[in-house]
C-alpha cells in the first residue's frame, strides 16, 4: 500500500516534508513537449478540417467565421495560429449544441446525426478521452470546512463544538464551500486549530478514572400536576417556565440506586418577559420536595437573574422517590403588572459522594476501553493501543508506527508529571492528533496500479472517507471502517450507499448540498424591504410622488425650508406615514426558516423515496406550515410543523422554482429581478454557460428616462435594455426565464400586476419552445429540456462529491451519469450510486511518494 499526498505543494510540504525526485535534463522535456504538441496539433487540425469544419461551415460560420466573431468565437482561423486545442471553447460548443441554444432558434440547426458527430469528435479528438479508462482528474488535498469539522468532532469526540464561531468563514468555489482549491489555510487558522484541539479535548476527554456519579433531570421532563405553566415560544427549549402568578406543581420520579450522601443542585432563575418600561414587584416561592419532605425553599423576585445553582446536601436511602417542584405566588393578583417567570433549567443529582460508589466519568469508555494496567510495561502497550485506535479514527486511516511512538512519548511525558494521571497524558497526545494536518486535511492512499488500467484506485480508507464526507459531511462510521480494513468496501458499495442515505446523518447532505445549489442557506438572512415591495404591487402614483417629495425635502434643514416646502413636506409626510402603517406581509425569521425547510424537504422527499428528480421542477405538492401557507395566501393549514401539502390542480406552485427560497434570494431588496432569476435557472437548472457581464454595462434604470420608465412595465424596460448590443446576447437567454416568474413578488407572493402594469409571464426559450405562464415553462423543463436538467444536476452533484470543479475530461463521466438518469426515470439514488462508482470518485491521478 502506498500513500498519496496531493497538491498544492505548500500543503504537501506541511504533510510530508522533503521528497526524493528523479531528475532528467531540461532539454529532454523541451524536446519531448515540442514533438508531442506538433504531432497532436497536426493530427487534431487534420481531423477538424475533414470531419467537423463542413458542419460548422453549414450552420455556424455566418456568425463565427468569414470574418465574423460574435461572442469572440471564431472557427475558421485556427490555421492562422489560433489554438485549436482550446478545451474551454470546445466544452462550450458541446454544451450549447446539446442544449439547442446554438445555432439560434431562427437559424438552421444540425441534424441529430451531425450533433452526435460533433460530440463524438470533441470527446475523442479535441479532449482525447479514453472511454475505457477516463482521466479521474487532479486531486487537491481537502481541508475540513467548518461544517465538516463540527460534524467530525461530534462523531469522534461525542461533543458539540461550535466551529462556526471558532473559525473564520470558509471560501467557496464552483458554488460550494467544500472545494479543495478554495479551502486555503493561514498561520492564524493553524493557531485556531491548535486552540480548538485544546478546548475540545479539555471538554470531551476525562482525565480522572473515578468521579462522583452525576445525573441531570431537565426541566421539560417534569410533569405538571397542578396549575398552568407560562407559555414559551421555543418547543426545543429543555427548560420549563413557571408563572409567578398562580400555584403550580410539577413532579418527576427518580430512582436512587444506593443509599448515601447526595448533593442536589437546582438550576433556576427569573425571566422577565414584561414590557420594557414595566417594573413588576411580584414575588413567588419555589419549594423542592422529595416524597413530601421539604428539602429547599427560596423566594424569587425580578432581580434574581443569572443565578448560580442552589446546592442541597441530603442523606437519601435507596429506592424510588418522587421529586416535586411547587410554585406559590406571594403577591396579590391586583399588583400583577408584568410577566415574570421562574425558569427551571434542570436539577442535577450527584452521589453517593462516598468513594466506594464513584464511577467512570462521562465518555470515559469512549476513549479508554478499560482501566490502565498496573505494570509499567503493560501500561506502555496500553498507551499505544489507545492512541493507535484514536488516531485511526481521527486520521481516517491507520497511523504508521512512528506516529504512534511519537504520540506515546507525548502521553508518557505528561502522565509522568506530579499529580497527573495516565488519562491526562493520553489526553495531551489526543490534542496533538486533533492539531495534526492529518486530521485537518483528508489524507488519501492509493492501491497498486493494475494492468491494463491507466489510473490507480484510491485505497478503501480513502474511498470510505470520500463517501462519508459526500453523504454525511463527517467521518466514516465503524461499519465503513470495518469494510475498509478488510478491503471489502467496493464490493459492498451499493448496500453502503443505501444504508448511508437512510441514516439520519444524510440530513447533512440535504442541508449542505441544497443549501448551496438552491441558495437555501441565503434565504435565512434575506434582506427585502417589505414596504417597497408592497407599494409596487399596490401601485398608487400619488404615493410614489409623495415618497419622492418626502425623501428630497427631509434632506433640507427645517429652518431653511420655504413655506411652500413646509407645506409639501407636511403633506408628503402624512401620506408616507399612513402608507407605512398599512398591513403588509412581514418577512419574519420564522417565515424565512420555513422557506428554507420547504426547499430542503422537497429535495429530501424526492431523495429518500427515490422519486423522479423531475419532481423538483414540477410537482403537485409542496411542504408548508401555517406560517408559510398564510404567507403564500393558502388556506386550510394550521400548526407550526412543516408537512407535505397537496396542491390544487390549477396551482402555479409545485417545484423549486416557485418556492420562496429561490424567488426571494434572486430578487433585489426593493423589487424582483427577472435577470437574477433567469440567470439562476440558466446556471442551476439548465446548466447553460453564461458569459460574465461586459465592463461598464449600463444599469437597467438607464434604459430610458425616469419619466419614460414610470410608464413602462418591467418587461418593456428589459426589452429596451436588450436593444443594446452589449446586452442582447445574454439577456435573450435569461429574460424569458426570469419573466416567467414575475407573477411572484420579491417575497414569493402571487400577484397579477406590478407598478400598475398587468404581468405577462409568457416567453420563448432560445431553444425555440414557447410558453404562456410558469406552468407552461415547467412543463417544457420536465419534457423537452429534461436532459439539460439531468446534465446540470449531475454536474452540480459530482462537483460537490469530488470537491473540485469539473473539467473537459469529466465529460465522459457526466454522459454516463445522465444515461443512468435516463434509464432510471431520474432516480436520485441511482445518480448518487453512479457517482460513488464513477472513475473520478474511485480513482486518482495523484502520484505516490515512497
Amino acid at each position: 500500500m502506498r500513500r498519496i499526498y496531493p497538491q498544492p505543494i505548500k500543503v504537501r510540504a506541511i504533510l510530508v516534508g522533503t521528497a526524493d525526485c528523479i531528475r532528467f535534463p531540461l532539454s529532454f522535456f523541451v524536446a519531448s513537449s515540442i514533438f508531442h504538441i506538433a504531432w497532436a496539433k497536426d493530427d487534431l487540425f487534420s481531423s477538424f478540417r475533414s470531419e467537423i469544419e463542413p458542419i460548422l461551415d453549414r450552420y455556424c460560420y455566418d456568425c463565427h467565421g468569414y470574418g465574423m466573431n460574435e461572442g469572440g468565437v471564431v472557427f475558421d482561423e485556427f490555421e492562422e495560429g489560433k489554438d485549436i486545442h482550446n478545451q474551454e471553447l470546445w466544452l462550450k460548443v458541446l454544451k450549447n449544441t446539446r442544449a439547442s441554444v446554438m445555432p439560434p432558434d431562427d437559424e438552421p440547426k444540425p441534424t441529430n446525426s451531425e450533433l452526435k458527430k460533433i460530440a463524438r469528435w470533441i470527446k475523442s479528438e479535441a479532449f482525447k478521452i479514453d472511454p475505457e479508462f477516463p482521466d479521474p482528474g487532479h486531486i487537491t488535498v481537502r481541508r475540513l470546512n467548518r461544517i465538516e469539522y463540527r460534524n467530525t468532532i461530534r462523531d469522534l469526540m461525542g461533543i458539540d463544538f461550535d466551529a462556526m464561531d471558532a473559525f473564520p468563514p470558509d471560501d467557496s468555489g464552483e458554488g460550494f464551500d467544500n472545494i479543495g482549491e478554495a479551502l486555503s489555510i493561514s498561520p492564524l487558522l493553524l493557531e485556531k486549530y491548535l486552540d480548538a484541539a485544546h478546548a475540545i479535548v479539555a471538554e470531551a476527554v476525562p482525565t480522572q478514572r473515578r468521579v462522583v456519579a452525576e445525573k441531570r433531570v431537565v426541566g421539560k421532563d417534569f410533569i405538571v400536576s397542578k396549575g398552568e405553566l407560562a407559555e414559551v415560544e421555543s418547543k426545543r427549549r429543555k427548560s420549563i417556565d413557571f408563572s409567578f402568578y398562580n400555584s403550580q406543581i410539577a413532579k418527576i420520579g427518580y430512582s436512587f440506586q444506593d443509599s448515601g450522601s447526595y448533593q442536589i443542585f437546582v438550576d433556576a432563575e427569573v425571566e422577565d418577559e414584561s414590557e420594557d418600561d414595566v417594573v413588576d414587584p411580584s414575588r413567588c416561592r419555589l419549594t423542592l420536595k422529595m416524597d413530601g419532605q421539604t428539602l429547599f425553599e427560596k423566594e424569587f423576585d425580578r432581580s434574581m437573574r443569572r443565578l448560580a445553582p442552589f446546592q442541597i446536601n441530603q442523606s437519601i436511602d435507596q429506592g424510588d422517590k418522587e421529586i416535586a417542584i411547587l410554585i406559590e405566588p406571594l403577591t396579590p393578583d391586583t399588583e400583577k403588572v408584568g410577566d415574570l417567570r421562574v425558569r427551571l433549567e434542570n436539577i442535577t443529582i450527584k452521589g453517593p459522594i462516598e468513594p466506594e460508589y464513584w464511577v467512570h466519568p462521562k465518555r470515559y469508555s469512549r476513549f479508554f476501553t478499560e482501566d490502565p494496567p498496573a505494570s509499567k510495561k503493560d501500561r506502555r502497550s496500553y498507551t499505544k493501543r489507545v492512541l493507535r485506535e484514536f488516531a485511526t479514527r481521527a486520521f481516517r486511516r491507520p497511523p504508521d508506527e512512528a506516529t504512534v511512538n511519537r504520540l506515546s512519548k507525548i502521553a508518557d511525558y505528561y502522565s509522568a508529571q506530579e499529580g497527573k494521571t495516565i488519562e491526562f497524558g493520553l489526553a495531551q497526545a489526543m490534542v496533538a492528533v486533533l492539531a495534526s494536518p492529518r486530521f485537518v486535511f483528508r489524507e488519501e492512499g492509493i492501491e497498486r496500479l493494475r494492468s491494463p488500467e491507466k489510473y490507480p484506485d484510491v485505497d478503501d480508507y480513502a474511498l470510505a472517507t470520500r463517501l462519508s464526507y459526500f453523504l454525511w459531511s463527517s467521518m466514516p462510521d465503524e461499519e465503513l471502517f470495518g469494510l475498509a480494513k478488510e478491503n471489502r468496501l467496493r464490493e459492498n458499495l451499493q448496500s453502503q450507499v443505501t444504508r448511508m442515505l437512510k441514516d439520519q446523518r444524510s440530513q447533512q447532505f440535504v442541508e449542505n448540498f441544497v443549501g448551496q445549489w438552491l441558495h437555501a442557506r441565503d434565504v435565512v438572512d434575506g434582506n427585502i424591504n417589505g414596504l417597497d415591495v408592497f407599494l409596487r404591487d399596490h401601485y398608487d402614483p400619488e404615493v410614489f410622488e409623495a415618497r419622492k417629495t418626502f425623501s428630497a425635502l427631509r434632506l433640507v434643514p427645517a429652518a431653511q425650508r420655504t413655506e411652500e416646502q413646509k407645506d409639501a413636506y407636511a403633506a408628503s409626510r402624512a401620506v408616507v406615514a399612513k402608507v407605512s402603517r398599512q398591513p403588509r406581509p412581514r418577512f419574519l425569521r420564522s417565515t424565512r426558516d420555513a422557506m428554507r425547510r420547504e426547499t430542503e424537504m422537497a429535495f429530501e422527499y424526492v431523495l429518500k423515496n427515490n422519486r423522479s428528480l423531475l419532481e423538483l421542477l414540477d410537482s403537485d405538492y409542496t411542504f408548508l406550515n401555517e406560517d408559510l401557507a398564510e404567507h403564500y395566501g393558502m388556506e386550510g393549514i394550521s400548526g407550526s410543523k412543516m408537512r407535505l401539502v397537496k396542491l390544487a390542480e390549477d396551482s402555479p406552485r409545485g417545484g423549486i422554482l416557485t418556492q420562496g427560497t429561490i424567488l426571494t434570494t434572486t430578487s433585489n431588496p426593493d423589487r424582483t429581478s427577472p435577470v437574477k432569476r433567469g440567470l439562476f435557472v440558466m446556471e442551476n437548472i439548465l446548466g447553460l454557460p453564461s458569459a460574465p457581464p461586459p465592463p461598464d454595462i449600463p444599469a437597467l434604470e438607464d434604459a430610458a428616462s425616469e419619466e419614460e420608465l414610470s410608464k413602462l412595465s418591467l418587461r418593456e424596460t428589459l426589452a429596451l435594455h436588450r436593444e443594446k448590443p452589449l446586452c442582447s446576447s445574454c439577456h435573450n437567454r435569461m429574460d424569458p426565464l426570469g419573466l416567467a416568474l414575475e407573477n411572484f413578488n420579491a417575497f414569493g407572493i402571487w400577484r397579477d400586476a406590478e407598478m400598475g402594469h398587468a404581468i405577462d409571464p409568457s416567453g420563448r426559450l432560445m431553444s425555440g419552445e414557447s410558453f404562456e405562464n410558469i406552468q407552461g415553462l415547467k412543463r417544457i423543463l420536465v419534457t423537452k429540456r429534461k436532459r439539460d436538467f439531468y446534465y446540470c444536476i449531475s454536474e452540480k452533484l459530482l462537483t460537490y462529491a469530488l470537491g473540485r470543479g469539473l473539467e473537459y475530461y469529466d465529460v465522459e463521466t457526466l454522459d454516463h451519469l445522465v444515461e443512468t438518469l435516463q434509464e432510471t426515470g431520474g432516480q436520485p439514488q441511482a445518480l448518487v450510486l453512479a457517482i460513488a462508482q464513477s472513475t473520478p470518485f474511485q480513482k486518482t491521478r495523484g502520484k505516490a511518494l515512497n
